[in-house]
């Protein structure tokens, strides 16, 4: 008891929970204009808080926003790859918060089913409820307090204390002719950007309180805001305060009371009239979400009906309750919706006036592959998984499939998928430059919008983890075969040519994961990365002097001498290129490295996967003959391989991430390729 006593911060429930008289209240507007900004504003400014970061893609500036992170709960929803897609929900959301006309319309979030719409929406409103807590964000409300009034015309009826039930802003209380003069007053020191905004009316609670206090006291306002407990509101979703969230239901459960509110008729009997406002719960979510943001899942499954409220609320900020005039509301409206409803909703005539006051933001599927796999990252992290090893590239490759599925054949014919997922990933391949990548990204217009969603994978991975198999290790066949086998029932798929095209797509995987655990094996035996580095350097110097036909120094005798040709084809022979295309391969590679050098970025061999492959393929021939690999899968193995073996596995365990059970797998698979003759290199033992 004492400890949760300790714990507790009451300076800080102080603070939250502030109350003050409507003077006390204009002089914290006049300190902090920005506890009355709209809602607009509000969610702007808090994602602006946490910060952003500017990065360029294809020679365009990008800018990624902290807040997409989630800072509120270490990561969970944290949102990857849609940087470019955030960065135009942002910019509405500034325009709106600048009154720029998109304060006006409905944000509609489209995309596959799967691709975070929802999560976007989680994290502002997560953000709001937390953004209201701090200084920064704090906004007010007010309640209308009894006090000793003599309520001969039942004002109050049995109630000292009415608040206001859709959570309005003080200043509303100010009369209308005087708020222009105030506006400037407040205004005056401050930018364009941050000025405030003040529009709209009371509610008509609100007002009905208003203009009887106001005819008590014949008409001296002082009096009557006498009567105002200004206080401090904590957004909240729990709480039905600022956030409000609306779902389709069927049809016969479902009426627009639940958007504006319902008379109470309990009320009725106090108040004596089911117009008078005070018998009227506002408490729909548009009512409830004022101030904040209300949330529309799945909006165009909605029936026609309610989008004529929503057309109301965006256009005129205005909604109309049951038997009362309009009421003017202040709140980011945020809609979602897949890609079916939408098409559906883009061939409806009808839906002409909702279509033009639509912003829409498409959030489709990752493209880029190391975005793709942060997401099962965060899902499968180590800490998370208990008692379970994931091997290396398990999840690579599951996300490496999902990418796949999600993109759009090449028209080049030079170009394979594969090749086309490694240039949006950021790799380079000879040929093609950034205005490439730009021109493919550009003739894909559906990339993204179709596909395997990351559920699917999460799921397969999730059967991986808990089947008998794999002896506490799970490995990528075992994944890539789940997916196999989902695809047979796999409900989202259209037809069987789809099918089939993606279980081709894992075969390509599993291609590409043959090559990925070669590759790590011939580094393992190749030992260390230092090496390839000089092995790379060497090779570049020789190839800039001969490039530029002049000699090398020899760092060991000091004397100039000709470029080592046999080095440099016995690279270059690694990955097949011929004698006579030699001049244009080594020129390639200049011209690259002097295009990063005017970028100043400097060059290294990770970034040219080519002469990457062949520097390791070089590397592990002049070191292959140390180990026999191909006599693991025979069955003796005499002492001395053996040990040899040991030493990788040991190096595979250390630095790449294996454990001894799949270590020991992915050797033997990767010795069953060998054995197979399936690399050249073979060919030379």
């Amino acid at each position: 008891m004492a400890m949760v006593q300790s714990m507790q911060d009451v300076n800080s429930y102080r603070d939250l929970n502030w109350e003050g008289s409507l003077s006390d209240y204009l002089h914290i507007v006049d300190k902090n204009p920005k506890v009355a900004r709209t809602a607009f504003q509000r969610v702007f400014d808090l994602i602006l808080t946490y910060g952003t970061e500017e990065f360029t893609e294809y020679k365009k500036k990008i800018t990624r926003y902290k807040f997409f992170e989630d800072p509120f709960e270490n990561g969970k929803d944290a949102v990857f790859g849609l940087d470019v897609h955030l960065m135009k929900l942002l910019n509405a959301f500034k325009a709106a918060a600048r009154q720029y006309g998109t304060e006006k319309r409905i944000l509609l979030l489209h995309g596959p089913v799967g691709s975070a719409k929802s999560t976007v929406v989680r994290l502002i409103k997560k953000g709001i409820e937390a953004y209201s807590k701090t200084p920064d964000g704090a906004l007010y409300s007010y309640a209308w307090l009894k006090n000793d009034l003599d309520d001969t015309r039942g004002i109050f009826g049995t109630a000292n204390e009415i608040r206001c039930p859709m959570h309005e802003e003080p200043l509303r209380l100010i009369p209308l002719e005087l708020r222009e003069k105030m506006l400037g007053h407040i205004n005056k020191n401050l930018s364009e950007a941050e000025k405030i905004i003040l529009e709209g009316d009371l509610c008509p609670a609100c007002r009905y309180i208003y203009k009887e206090l106001l005819l008590c006291y014949k008409g001296d306002w002082a009096k009557t805001m006498e009567h105002i407990k200004v206080r401090r509101i904590i957004l909240s979703e729990k709480d039905r305060i600022g956030i409000g969230t609306f779902q389709p239901k069927d049809e016969k459960n479902q009426d627009s009371t639940e958007l504006t509110g319902d008379i109470n008729y309990r009320k009725i009997a106090e108040y004596g009239s089911d117009s008078d406002p005070r018998a009227f719960n506002f408490d729909g979510e548009f009512n409830i979400a004022n101030r904040g943001l209300i949330e529309f899942i799945e909006v165009l499954k909605l029936d026609v009906a309610f989008l004529y409220d929503l057309l109301g609320a965006s256009q005129e900020h205005k909604i109309k309750p049951k038997k009362f005039s309009q009421t003017d509301i202040d709140e980011v409206i945020i809609g979602h919706t897949n890609e079916a409803e939408f098409k559906r909703f883009q061939s409806n005539e009808y839906m002409e006036a909702l279509r033009d006051r639509t912003v829409r933001i498409d959030l489709p599927y990752i493209t880029k592959l190391h975005e793709e796999i942060k997401i099962y990252e965060k899902d499968y992290k180590q800490g998370r998984i208990r008692g379970k090893h994931i091997a290396p590239h398990t999840l690579e490759m599951a996300a490496m499939w999902a990418v796949l599925t999600r993109l759009e054949e090449p028209k080049k014919a030079n170009l394979t998928l594969m090749q086309k997922l490694k240039l949006y990933d950021g790799k380079s391949l000879p040929g093609f430059t950034e205005d490439n990548v730009k021109e493919l990204r550009k003739e894909a217009t559906r990339e993204g919008l179709e596909g395997i969603s990351p559920r699917y994978i999460q799921d397969k991975i999730s059967n991986a983890l808990v089947g008998e198999m794999g002896a506490g290790c799970i490995n990528p066949f075992m994944v890539l075969n789940e997916l196999e086998s989902g695809l047979r029932h796999h409900s989202l798929l259209k037809n069987d040519e789809q099918r089939k095209r993606f279980a081709e797509l894992l075969a390509v995987v599993k291609e590409e994961y043959e090559d990925t655990v070669k590759n790590e094996v011939q580094r393992a035996i190749s030992a260390d990365e230092e090496a390839i580095t000089r092995l790379c350097s060497n090779y570049i110097d020789n190839v800039k002097a001969y490039t530029q036909k002049e000699r090398v120094k020899n760092k060991y005798t000091g004397q100039d001498e000709e470029p080592d040709e046999r080095l440099m084809r016995s690279i270059e022979e690694k990955i097949d290129i011929p004698e006579s295309r030699k001049d244009d391969f080594r020129r390639e590679i200049m011209n690259y490295i002097g295009a990063l050098a005017i970028e100043g970025k400097q060059f290294n061999y990770r970034m040219n996967e080519r002469l990457h492959k062949a520097l390791e393929l070089k590397l592990f021939e002049d070191q292959k003959d140390s180990i026999k690999l191909t006599s693991l899968v025979s069955s003796v193995v005499d002492k001395d391989t053996q040990e040899k073996i040991d030493v990788v596995k040991s190096r595979l365990i250390k630095n790449y991430g294996y454990c001894e059970v799949c270590a020991t797998d992915m050797l033997n698979f990767v010795a069953s390729i060998f054995a197979r003759g399936d690399i050249k290199e073979r060919g030379h033992n």
